[in-house]
């Protein structure tokens, strides 16, 4: 009788050796990462530690100054038109088009997808629907409100079904009840396959749906472990750790 053994998950993403310096100073340096299908990993560090460089870079917004990025196993920086079909990206502050409807937002979104015609018109009701955007779909995106437009950011980012989603800081401006959807959806994209990177100020957001966790500091990766949903407080003093004791910390681990 032949033993089969489960395959595990294929990577999604390789980074080797990334840095990135700005204004002068590295704000990421050698950074190593993988990330497989259906994993979510919590991005933590302190303002500065290099978290939104460290993103900007994944999602094809920045150039590395060295180092190599691997998207499904091809060159992301030979190829940068990858992140069109393959990453769905939130920044910070999601951006609009002021002047469009949210209907009309999400069509624009996803034609520079790659999406039209009927595809488009089921992905865009699909995300109108899953984000609740239905009742604002004829509003001008620029009379949203923060939380709103964090939402419909967050419909632009799932439109295309990427494979690789990248959330920075998701939960901005979105209220108690939205918080707790948010969680859902990334549990609900990660069981579908998606690998998604979720950049957090908050411990909590990260233990509730993080299988695992790499702090920043100072531009460089202190820390790469599996995180457990009960597991707050060990994760809160490795963080702590790292924030206040930097190098020395890193070197006691």
């Amino acid at each position: 009788m032949t033993t089969i053994i489960p395959s595990s998950p294929p990577v999604v993403l390789q980074l080797d050796r990334l840095s990135r310096r700005r204004a002068g100073r590295h704000a990421v340096r050698d950074l190593d990462l993988s990330l497989h299908a259906g994993q979510v990993l919590g991005l933590l560090g302190v303002n500065g530690a290099g978290k939104s460089t460290t993103l900007s870079m994944i999602a094809g917004a920045l150039r590395p100054d060295s180092g190599g990025i691997r998207l499904c196993g091809e060159d992301f920086l030979e190829h940068p038109e990858l992140a069109r079909s393959r990453i769905g990206w939130l920044p910070e502050r999601a951006p609009v088009w002021a002047e469009l409807s949210v209907s009309e937002h999400l069509d624009a979104h996803g034609r520079l997808r790659g999406l039209k015609g009927g595809t488009l018109r089921a992905a865009r009701e699909r995300v109108l629907d899953r984000l609740d955007l239905q009742p604002l779909a004829r509003r001008l995106a620029g009379v949203l409100s923060q939380g709103q437009r964090q939402r419909l950011g967050l419909a632009c980012a799932l439109l295309h079904r990427p494979g690789l989603l990248v959330l920075d800081e998701p939960a901005n401006a979105l209220d108690p009840v939205q918080a707790v959807a948010l969680r859902g959806l990334i549990r609900e994209q990660a069981a579908a396959g998606t690998a998604v990177i979720l950049s957090t100020h908050l411990l909590a957001e990260v233990t509730a749906v993080c299988d695992r966790v790499a702090i920043l500091h100072d531009g460089c990766l202190r820390h790469d472990g599996p995180v457990q949903a009960d597991d707050h407080q060990a994760l809160e003093r490795t963080f702590f750790e790292i924030a206040m004791h930097g190098d020395a910390a890193a070197r006691a681990a």
